[in-house]
């Protein structure tokens, strides 16, 4: 039997999916982060490794019963990113036919599959991104922690250390996040916090966003105001892609992906009240299935039309 894998990498951990045939999920995979322009390629070739193994191993398999891998990555949407990833899977799988994309491409897949819609994306980073019913496809967001990603868990974390610095010189209110943040992270003075920063921000800052949600659960000003200003971030990510698509008098689906999502009552009510005022008609939810499937069923799909095109030309 044939086997497809499909994975979705980001900057905190990567996942993967393992489908027969039938498009029947065989075995999960979980390992540590992909995106090499956070991390570097060689610990993002690591954390494909480790979570294809995983897969692999629990499904009793090999690399060679692999016919086909598609990988959906942030970062992905440079080329030289795809050129070095591409490289590394198709000696990985040496057997399979093997897809480079984007996040944002696997997100959309398994949201809708090829039809209309959108995926709003709020993990380490941030993104929007969409498909109308002619087939246009429009991307706002996903620059990176330092011009962008706005609303997602690095930049939530990043705002909280700002406000307890601004407390820090009577700028702001006393915050919580003044003692969460130190005790959480073990930096016992303000000069090794920031150190630590320093040192691994990719590491540091996506860890603070928990902690943001306590204070705000605790009423923490400072706190819930974070939460609402990443709310109304991510819908000024999704309203680019909603008025360049033309779909705000649409019907169609606008799904939430990432690990920003599900926990805040305050930040989901909160984005879903803005983004229905830029998109009445629109389903809004979050995405209910991993993106790691919906890359395994793009690997199955692009595999059936390379082997139709294929059979076409040998007849031809």
């Amino acid at each position: 039997m044939n086997y497809y894998i499909g994975f979705d990498g980001g900057g905190t951990k990567t996942e993967c999916a393992l489908l027969d045939a039938s498009g029947h999920l065989v075995s999960r995979g979980l390992g540590g982060p992909s995106n090499p322009l956070r991390i570097g390629f060689d610990k993002a070739f690591a954390g494909l490794g480790e979570a294809a193994n995983a897969a692999l191993s629990a499904a009793g398999l090999d690399s060679r019963q692999v016919r086909a891998v598609c990988a959906g990555l942030a970062g992905a949407g440079r080329p030289r990113v795809v050129k070095r990833m591409m490289a590394f899977l198709v000696e990985a799988f040496a057997e399979a036919d093997v897809h480079v994309t984007t996040d944002f491409d696997i997100a959309l897949e398994t949201a809708v599959g090829t039809a209309p819609g959108m995926v709003l994306i709020a993990g380490t980073g941030s993104s929007a991104y969409g498909r109308n019913a002619e087939g246009r496809k429009v991307r706002a967001g996903g620059m990176g922690p330092w011009i962008g990603d706005e609303g997602s868990a690095f930049d939530i974390g990043r705002r909280a250390v700002a406000a307890v610095a601004r407390a820090r010189d009577d700028l702001e209110p006393v915050t919580l996040l003044a003692e969460l943040i130190p005790n959480a992270l073990q930096c016992p003075t303000w000069e090794s916090l920031t150190e630590r920063i320093a040192e691994a921000p990719d590491e540091v800052f996506p860890r603070i966003f928990p902690l943001v949600l306590e204070a705000a659960e605790a009423d923490d000003p400072p706190a819930r105001d974070i939460l609402l200003g990443a709310a109304f971030n991510l819908s000024r990510i999704a309203g680019s892609v909603i008025q360049r698509l033309g779909l705000s008098s649409e019907k169609f689906v606008l799904a939430k992906s990432g690990g920003v999502f599900g926990h805040s009552e305050l930040l989901d009510s909160a984005l879903d009240a803005l983004l229905r005022s830029l998109a009445p008609h629109a389903q809004i939810g979050l995405l209910t299935e991993q993106p790691s499937l919906g890359a395994a069923r793009m690997a199955i799909r692009l595999f059936s039309a390379s082997s139709v095109a294929i059979a076409h030309g040998g007849k031809g």
